[in-house]
């Protein structure tokens, strides 16, 4: 049975390419990226280079967090009157538990210091959602209960992450999955904000969310298991049924994808074990292509990029897949659908 879709009413991203929704879309469009030398040396003795998003000041940890989260929010927010944003309840997206190197206080204080900077106390049912690149999916199917079940008018989704400290860069190194010069098989890290506003859907020109899935992958990277991507699969069937449509209906995809073959070999094998009717062509975007890999913010770039592309005529076409997927084995897929009418 479809279920009761949600609309993105607004965004907000902040990223290495822009400090704004506008900006940073614009630069991804054009395939536009700003990797620079980061303050880690790896153990080559080269810089390790990074995607970082320049600050009017030198801030690092959750303070950095913080002030992009702020940022993306104000943008995000621009539309709605002050006084309303108290009576939002704001679904924070950060890294997952398992992140190596994760900053002390995301649990704790994170949000604290984001409702301080902004001066705004966020409603009730404000949550942390700490399941890193799928947190966005989480957020939303949260979001869908609050909207739905609640009564809640408007729901603030916000991310914020940074791959760029001494203990994450270290561990990622050790294990090859960092892009260097030699080692095309790996990522370059990033950092960034994004948020969303979601709600009930209204008038044209909104991107609604039609289904959401989740599955885990046993197969997950580095487990050592043969990659089938039955996780991956499971999640995208499942968003395909609550939105009550077909692979073959969509118009494209759209990931969070940063550049190891382990996780586009999982999107080339979903997209086989469930597309049932050919299609000439069924392109994949991955925004990290600009921004780097940005850990719990990609998928809210991912659904940013998404709805600009829509809303600015540019889209492949008006439904759009979007699936991530963390290295703990969390998959999810939305389906995605620009409301023209």
């Amino acid at each position: 049975m479809p279920a009761q879709p949600i609309a993105i009413k607004s965004v907000g991203l902040v990223s290495s390419v822009g400090l704004s929704a506008p900006a940073s879309c614009a630069a991804i469009r054009a395939k536009i990226s700003n990797p620079t030398e980061t303050r880690f040396m790896g153990s080559d003795g080269e810089w390790i280079m990074a995607h970082q998003v320049p600050l009017e000041k030198p801030w690092r940890g959750l303070a950095k967090l913080s002030r992009m989260a702020t940022m993306a929010i104000t943008e995000c927010l621009e539309g709605l009157p002050r006084e309303e944003w108290g009576k939002l309840p704001l679904l924070l997206c950060v890294a997952e538990k398992e992140r190596p190197g994760r900053f002390e206080g995301l649990d704790d204080r994170l949000f604290g210091e984001i409702q301080e900077e902004l001066d705004v106390r966020f409603a009730p049912g404000s949550a942390i959602v700490a399941h890193g690149r799928v947190s966005v999916a989480v957020a939303l199917a949260q979001a869908r209960k609050l909207i739905v079940e609640r009564r809640q008018p408007l729901v603030l989704i916000a991310a914020t992450d940074s791959l760029l400290t001494r203990a994450t860069l270290g561990v990622y190194e050790g294990e090859e999955r960092l892009l260097t010069p030699r080692n095309s098989n790996g990522f370059m890290p990033g950092e960034g904000a994004g948020a969303l506003l979601v709600g009930q859907p209204g008038v044209k020109g909104e991107l609604l969310c039609t289904g959401i899935g989740f599955a885990m992958e046993k197969a997950h990277i580095g487990s050592g298991e043969p990659l089938l991507a039955e996780g991956l699969s499971a999640a995208i069937k499942i968003a395909l049924a609550e939105a009550g449509c077909g692979l073959h209906e969509l118009d494209y995809r759209i990931s969070d994808i940063s550049g190891e073959q382990y996780y586009f070999k999982e999107a080339a094998l979903a997209l086989l074990r469930v597309l049932r009717q050919r299609k000439e062509e069924f392109d994949l975007w991955h925004p990290a292509e600009g921004i780097g890999e940005a850990g719990a913010t990609a998928g809210v770039a991912a659904l940013t990029v998404a709805a600009v592309a829509a809303r600015n005529a540019y889209a492949l076409g008006p439904r759009v897949l979007a699936h991530l997927a963390n290295d703990a084995g969390q998959r999810a897929a939305a389906i995605l659908q620009f409301r023209v009418v």
